[in-house]
């Protein structure tokens, strides 16, 4: 055989043993780039904005008096480190929120183009090459690699390109390292996923294994970072490694060493249990189990069974977040209470103490109920997309009862979770002796699920219109609401602006009295863009992928 023949066949047959790395990695770095462009506009967002807002000595060292002790606000973003300096601001607002969204997006993708490429088919094809089953999680995890690496350099280019300003002043390699502080939630997280994806049987078990690790993580990381005689927890989590990097203020690249080898040692797991059956798990797998036709009677408490397991993993992490925030809303009300202009602001509006924290801190409940809404469209989406819909469709079920359905248990689980959300706070708060009544917070619980309800409703409607875009468009929405309300704590932002987020337009309850009116007007949307929405939906084709 001609010398270029045999180059030629050599080559093919590198890029076919290489094909699931290259098919992994395109997606993921696809997203990675996306992802870590906004998360380095973040920080440039919040880092210019610090520098023009606080321009004075005096003013820096203000902030840093009122904010540098709180101990509630320490539970929820990590302690304030050199907070009078725009490096050390710059890593105190968006460390902790970046390496957290990182591990999500991690998490994410590490399932979805594992065992979710498995649930839909196309691994099979992509195993019907010259790969074993542990050689293509290899691949995987290298194109998932690849993914978090674009992550990572996409952060770092924006990073390293605002600290140049002067009036940022953060050098390169504090940048670089600073980037890979904030990816390295998504770099280990990535891994978890992949892990997951041999544990579990399916993509979305699969991600509920893996986000209960990373709630588990920040749950630690809130008690090492509120308490300081359990400061030691830090360094038994993920997210407490990433805090002990102390990037901008005083780097510890030791801290790497756990990240570095808490990802090996997920990754390689991953491997080897990949050699399990296309199909089986590593958990709950059986040859044979006694039938269980519960729940089978029916459109709607299908809908419910198919979605239990996630709603019972949410409901768990709402009661253990309540009871963890209404511990420690004492101390953070004590912390605002020191802060002379904090006990200012919240004396005007007539409250003080625990109550004043709380209605700061419940803000992140409500983003957990828009994650569950989101969620709830999502997996009616799954059911459309994946052929299971056509299989009810074809019996005496119409498509309106099925989305009515699958809404009405949407809309029970967001209410039920809002009084999750206020019993288990007051709960917290009772074993503290912090002086809250339950009908306050559980008005202020309850409080929380017009945003969901919102936000459901636009899902809904998008769904009825566009369904293979419907996921990407509730996760901007939230993500548009989110970031609105971040920027908006600290910026002067437009009116205009600030009004286009439900978490805006949502009262901070129970700091200050609950608005029935903004809430029964937000109520009112989400069942107009629902019935729209199901309208559009009952007059549109069934779409798959």
């Amino acid at each position: 055989m001609p010398v270029e023949a045999t180059v030629r066949t050599a080559r093919r047959r590198t890029r076919a043993g290489t094909v699931i790395a290259r098919v992994t990695a395109r997606k993921a770095v696809r997203s990675g780039v996306g992802w870590g462009l906004v998360f380095g506009l973040y920080v440039a967002t919040q880092a210019l904005t610090y520098a023009t807002s606080y321009k004075t000595i005096a003013a820096r060292r203000l902030l840093a008096q009122e904010f540098g002790s709180n101990a509630g606000i320490s539970a929820l973003v990590g302690p304030a480190r050199q907070i009078s300096t725009v490096p050390g601001f710059t890593a105190w607002k968006c460390l902790t929120v970046l390496a957290i969204t990182g591990a999500v997006w991690g998490l994410l993708t590490g399932t979805r183009l594992t065992r979710g490429e498995e649930d839909a088919g196309r691994w099979e094809l992509l195993l019907a090459g010259p790969v074993t089953r542990r050689e293509a999680a290899e691949q995987a995890l290298v194109g998932l690699g690849a993914g978090a690496y674009a992550l990572f350099l996409a952060t770092a280019v924006v990073v390293v390109a605002v600290g140049n300003s002067h009036k940022v002043g953060i050098s390169p390699s504090s940048g670089l390292f600073f980037a890979l502080a904030i990816a390295s939630g998504a770099i280990m997280f990535v891994a978890v996923g992949a892990l997951a994806a041999q544990l579990a049987t399916s993509r979305r078990q699969a991600a509920g294994l893996a986000a209960a690790l990373l709630g588990v993580s920040y749950a630690l990381r809130m008690v090492a970072d509120s308490i300081n005689g359990l400061a030691w927890l830090r360094w038994v989590t993920p997210l407490g490694w990433i805090e002990e990097l102390q990037p901008l203020t005083k780097p510890r690249p030791l801290a790497l060493v756990p990240i570095i080898v808490f990802t090996v040692l997920v990754g390689v797991l991953a491997v080897q249990l990949a050699g399990r059956d296309l199909g089986s798990a590593v958990l709950g797998e059986r040859e044979s189990t006694k039938a269980r036709l519960g729940l089978l009677h029916g459109s709607w408490s299908l809908a419910f069974r198919l979605v239990r397991p996630s709603l019972v993993a949410w409901f768990v992490s709402l009661v253990a977040y309540g009871l963890l925030l209404g511990s420690i809303a004492k101390a953070g009300g004590q912390a605002i209470t020191s802060s002379p202009t904090l006990r200012l602001v919240f004396e005007r509006l007539g409250v003080s103490g625990a109550t004043a924290y709380l209605g700061i801190a419940l803000l992140i409940m409500a983003v957990a109920l828009n994650f569950i809404a989101a969620g709830q469209v999502s997996a009616a989406r799954k059911e459309e997309s994946t052929g299971q819909l056509d299989n009810l469709l074809v019996r005496p079920t119409s498509r309106t009862s099925w989305l009515s359905g699958r809404i009405l248990l949407a809309m029970s689980a967001l209410v039920l979770a809002g009084i999750v959300v206020g019993l288990s706070t007051w709960a917290g708060t009772a074993s503290e002796h912090a002086g809250v009544s339950i009908s306050t917070m559980l008005g202020a619980g309850i409080n929380t699920v017009a945003p969901g309800l919102l936000l459901l409703g636009i899902g809904v409607m998008v769904f009825g219109v566009l369904p293979r875009v419907v996921n990407a468009a509730v996760y901007a929405v939230l993500a548009w609401w989110f970031l609105v309300e971040l920027l908006g704590g600290i910026t002067k932002l437009n009116h205009w602006v600030t009004d286009t987020s439900a978490l805006h337009q949502m009262a901070a309850a129970p700091s200050v009295p609950i608005n029935w009116t903004v809430n029964g007007v937000m109520v009112g949307l989400a069942v107009i863009l629902t019935a729209a929405g199901v309208t559009a939906f009952t007059m549109r084709d069934i779409k798959g992928e």
